[in-house]
């Protein structure tokens, strides 16, 4: 897909749609950094490359559907290391003035809609709750703080002696086998 300008909104009226028809339009929309746990998640290229599908419904509604896919950067949330992962998002969203309150989209007002708040509150429902540079990292050692994916399966650490015999440790036997 060619570089495409950035959009924060996009002016719905502009397209002068009649009821029953729609258009489909590819879209760059810049999206907000994340912060999670303390660290700053921002998106690949700081901008998604968006498809946006416009339905206009009887009356003065829409049916809309945004598709994109996005890559957030930042510190892999187990064992540190750089992570990069990818998250497809589909989302929609009907606007019906006059409909009631779930048929209206707080993404669209007056004909004009926020794309990069809907995208960024889309993308934020498609992130786990854990980023992660791969789906099976080992994360760190809680003794040492080693990277597990490195160390390897040999990696381990003897046992702490448990702290409730710890005063076992203090009785001295005298050479007869004594206390």
């Amino acid at each position: 897909m060619p570089s495409l300008p950035q959009t924060h909104s996009f002016d719905l009226g502009g397209l002068r749609l009649a009821s029953g028809e729609g258009r489909r339009l590819d879209l760059a929309v810049p999206v907000d950094a994340f912060e999670l746990g303390g660290e700053l998640y921002p998106v690949v290229g700081r901008a998604v490359q968006a498809r946006l599908d416009i339905s206009r419904t009887t009356g003065q509604g829409y049916a809309l559907r945004l598709r994109f896919s996005a890559s957030l950067e930042g510190p892999c949330m187990r064992c540190l290391e750089p992570a990069a992962p990818t998250f497809e998002v589909d989302a929609r969203e009907v606007s019906q003035p006059g409909e009631g309150d779930e048929l209206q989209s707080p993404y669209l007002d007056g004909g004009v809609l926020d794309l990069a708040a809907w995208a960024r509150d889309a993308l934020a429902l498609a992130l786990p709750a854990t980023l992660l540079c791969r789906p099976d990292c080992a994360g760190l050692c809680p003794v040492c703080g080693v990277n597990l994916n490195d160390a390897g399966p040999t990696h381990h650490h003897d046992p702490e002696p448990d702290p409730r015999w710890a005063k076992l440790a203090d009785i001295r036997f005298g050479p007869d086998g004594g206390v």
